[in-house]
């Protein structure tokens, strides 16, 4: 039997403005703009959907009328949607606490509302999460700017042991010159979705401030990893686009 994810739920977040997107944001938050005709949120949710998940929960922020506004309460498309609105943006630690009630005693999704994969990816993730007794799925890919996002370090066992957010150049090299990055071996970049029991929120609640200022969700993955929880890593295939810029969004376009 084909496992489903009809017994979990999804969370969202959607609540940023998206700054690097300039105008195009200045009405529509970055996860309504439109790819392939559709807003980025509605290939989510369809993804999502199409795997047997039917109860969202959605954190809006910026202009969240619009997306409460484009899928009310989720019926025309056959799913339950509820919203939180996160009214300060204070980083990625602390939004999905907002959804803690929603959430309540069930495992549930976690990505970012800004991030293109193929449905299978979802399916995917649901396997590597029954293959054993673990507190999160952390999906990874290659090749990108570390800088930019989370780099990741894994066990054989491709489980979660150690994170560093945001690497600056000088961090990079000390984690080549101490083994940590080995030549001819992937470098794993966050790729912004997630699967976890409801126990992430004993350790969202503890969160400090980062030096960006900030409420970092990898900090409360760091936490985890060091109480002993097991965090699966799972390499995304094929599709995987983060839309941060216009660039990458006129590229979807084509």
């Amino acid at each position: 039997m084909e496992a489903s994810f009809s017994s979990m739920k999804a969370v969202i977040l959607a609540a940023g403005k998206g700054t690097r997107m300039g105008n195009l944001t200045q009405e529509l938050p970055k996860p309504m703009l439109v790819v392939e005709g559709r807003p980025i949120l509605d290939h989510i949710v369809e993804g999502l959907k199409s795997c047997g998940i039917t109860e969202f929960h959605i954190i809006t922020g910026w202009r969240a009328d619009v997306i409460e506004a484009h899928f009310g309460d989720g019926s025309m498309l056959g799913v339950r949607m509820s919203y939180s609105r996160q009214e300060v943006q204070d980083g990625t630690g602390k939004a999905p606490e907002l959804a803690k009630v929603f959430v309540g005693d069930d495992d549930f999704i976690l990505t970012y509302g800004d991030i293109l994969v193929r449905p299978e990816t979802y399916r995917r993730m649901l396997d590597r999460w029954t293959s054993g007794k673990f507190s999160g799925v952390i999906t990874v890919t290659e090749g990108e700017d570390v800088t930019k996002g989370g780099l990741f370090f894994f066990d054989d066992r491709f489980c979660l042991t150690r994170l560093v957010e945001k690497p600056s150049q000088d961090e990079i090299k000390i984690l080549r010159s101490t083994g940590w990055i080995k030549a001819g071996e992937p470098v794993w970049y966050n790729a912004g979705i997630y699967l976890f029991r409801p126990n992430l929120f004993n350790f969202t609640a503890r969160l400090q401030k980062s030096p960006r200022g900030e409420y970092e969700l990898t900090d409360a993955l760091s936490a985890m990893v060091e109480s002993g929880d097991l965090l699966a890593g799972l390499k995304i295939e094929g599709r995987w686009v983060d839309v941060r810029d216009p660039a990458v969004l006129a590229s979807l376009q084509t």
